[in-house]
């Protein structure tokens, strides 16, 4: 069977490409696929190189089955709608960010707190973000669907750089409005410290005096 494989950040830098295609028996695992990546692409990677699996934009155990067509896309860690409610905006864009565009989605005349967090570009020159776009605007969604579900806000939206961000521009906003302030703030770090844990997003770090370099992050929960 065919399948499609994407390759992100330091293992695409490794392979020298950042979609394969691969060939595979009937009942094959994500593990066979790796293996013989392991024996082509992404000979020479060190065994205890760390990256999770996702199939269908869904991260899996390498015990999953793989079936003609998959796509399926190894992470390394990560850098860290409209309607009167609910999530907003979820979006991963190659554009500048406006973080008062963000703000006036959440907005609304029944809600007593909105707060609003741009996490900027600081002490380099650059950064160079990469992203699984397709998985990380559907990740983003799920994650603030459940914010939204388990905590009663009113609203989020989210915006997230791709692309080469300068020193002091946001790489990412994100807006909350919620009935008070507490609550507002706590779900914004929430949801903040959710994004960079399991949306598949990268940073590479593009200093003065020295080569590029990208940033150490934590695995995704499968």
């Amino acid at each position: 069977m065919d399948v499609t494989v994407r390759l992100f950040a330091s293992l695409r830098e490794h392979a020298g490409a950042g979609t394969l295609a691969l060939q595979l028996g009937d009942g094959a695992t994500v593990a066979d696929a790796i293996a013989q990546l392991r024996q082509g692409a992404l000979a020479g990677l060190p065994q205890n190189a760390p990256f999770v699996a996702a199939v269908a934009r869904e991260y899996v155990d390498q015990d999953h089955p793989l079936a003609e067509g998959d796509e399926l896309a190894l992470v390394p860690p990560v850098s860290g709608g409209a309607g009167e409610g609910g999530v907003l905006l979820a979006q991963v864009t190659a554009d500048k960010l406006d973080p008062e565009a963000v703000r006036r989605l959440v907005a609304h005349p029944a809600t007593g707190a909105t707060v609003v967090f741009c996490g900027t570009t600081r002490e380099v020159p650059s950064l160079e973000y990469e992203a699984y776009v397709e998985m990380a605007e559907q990740k983003i969604h799920e994650l603030a669907e459940a914010v939204v579900a388990e905590h009663g806000l009113a609203a989020v939206a989210v915006a997230h750089r791709t692309g080469t961000v300068e020193l002091m521009e946001p790489s990412i906003v994100i807006a909350v409005s919620a009935g008070h302030r507490a609550e507002a703030f706590a779900r914004a770090r929430a949801l903040l410290d959710a994004v960079k844990s399991q949306a598949p997003i990268w940073k590479q770090e593009h200093p003065e005096d020295g080569p590029p370099e990208w940033v150490a992050g934590t695995l995704p929960q499968v």
